[in-house]
């Protein structure tokens, strides 16, 4: 992804994707190959969602979005799911059976860099291949990607989190998504998070390698440390607890979802650390957006699954129709759906919504 763009800026290149609800995409006219559900001659459109997993309220609002365009278009739509995130071999064999199937695209969450061999095999079977929110790491692997810019989000609750320290010392644990394997999506909103209070990342596409102390844009730092969660509320709270026994005057907690957020707070909870806690996320989801409101969570970056999966299904069953391919989004690799920072604890200088607000469109 292209991540020059100033912090406002890129904002501005998004605002209409995230207040507007599904809106059409930009065409273009270049026909796509085929398969035996492909053939827009009256024959049955079928597409495959396969997302990482069920266990993440993210992924189930993702297919309720897939199943409503689908009945609405008259699609004939599979779902698919990892066992756990970051299960790759479970994906793979359901990139398999969409093949099997005939299947005109698939809409896809990559687990991981295990399954890009197999939708390039989709590929070349004439399916027309989308990955939602979590771009491959090999980009010839997918036709294109409807995703939250992830480091945008990220950058937008570390701005957030630099205004509110107001040039206190921050003391930064970061609860990320895997320690094993590299996802776009992991280091993507880590080091958009770091970027955004003014830390220098080193490199923009590893966690863990920037200097563990020095300044941020409002005063001194220190990173105690980078645990991997899973992206589950378990997860977070052995991985909080793990960086509270490292260091107990934690000030700061980056989490990569919401449920990871809600994990960590307990385990600060249960420890008596939670005054003058900072947790920040990324989802927003309604349960995460009610953990704003309630206190747990102080900002968090809202993203729209149910709108990338909609588009998706849109997409395929257009191109089906007319030939036509969906374009990525100006001066970005890959089409925006949108992110909006939610809190309500407004800092200056920073754009943001309410919960009310938040509550009203939380995972359109």
């Amino acid at each position: 992804m292209n991540h020059a763009a100033p912090g406002r800026l890129r904002r501005r290149l998004v605002t209409g994707i995230a207040v507007t609800a599904a809106a059409a995409l930009a065409l273009t006219g270049c026909a796509a190959n085929s398969g035996s559900s492909a053939s827009g001659d009256g024959d049955e459109i079928g597409v495959s969602l396969i997302v990482k997993t069920t266990t993440n309220p993210f992924f189930v609002a993702m297919q309720d979005g897939a199943k409503e365009a689908a009945d609405k278009l008259g699609v004939n739509l599979t779902l698919a799911a990892g066992k756990e995130d970051g299960d790759e071999d479970t994906q793979i064999q359901a990139i398999e059976n969409a093949i099997s199937k005939g299947d005109a695209g698939i809409l896809i969450t990559p687990n991981g860099p295990g399954v890009e061999d197999a939708l390039v095999k989709a590929r070349d079977a004439g399916l027309y291949v989308i990955a939602l929110d979590t771009p491959p790491a090999d980009p010839e692997s997918v036709d294109i990607t409807f995703a939250t810019d992830n480091f945008l989000a990220g950058q937008e609750i570390g701005e957030w989190t630099a205004a509110k320290l107001g040039g206190e010392k921050a003391t930064i644990a970061l609860i990320d998504l895997f320690d094993d394997k590299v996802v776009s999506v992991d280091y993507n909103r880590d080091q958009g998070f770091l970027d955004g209070m003014g830390i220098d990342t080193a490199d923009a596409g590893k966690n863990g390698d920037e200097a563990k102390t020095g300044t941020y844009s409002g005063g001194d730092y220190e990173i105690v440390g980078n645990e991997a969660s899973g992206g589950a509320e378990d997860g977070g709270r052995t991985a909080a607890e793990t960086l509270i026994s490292k260091n107990p005057d934690i000030n700061v907690v980056y989490t990569i979802n919401e449920p990871a957020a809600y994990g960590a707070y307990e385990a600060f909870k249960a420890a008596g650390a939670t005054d003058d806690l900072i947790v920040v996320s990324i989802d927003g989801g309604c349960a995460g957006v009610q953990n704003v409101q309630d206190g747990v969570i102080g900002a968090t970056s809202q993203q729209y699954p149910v709108r990338m999966a909609n588009l998706g299904v849109q997409a395929i069953f257009d191109l089906v129709k007319t030939g036509k391919k969906p374009e990525t989004s100006d001066g970005l690799d890959f089409f925006n759906t949108g992110v909006a920072l939610v809190t309500d604890d407004p800092q200056d200088g920073v754009d943001s919504i309410d919960t009310a607000e938040a509550g009203e469109i939380c995972w359109g």
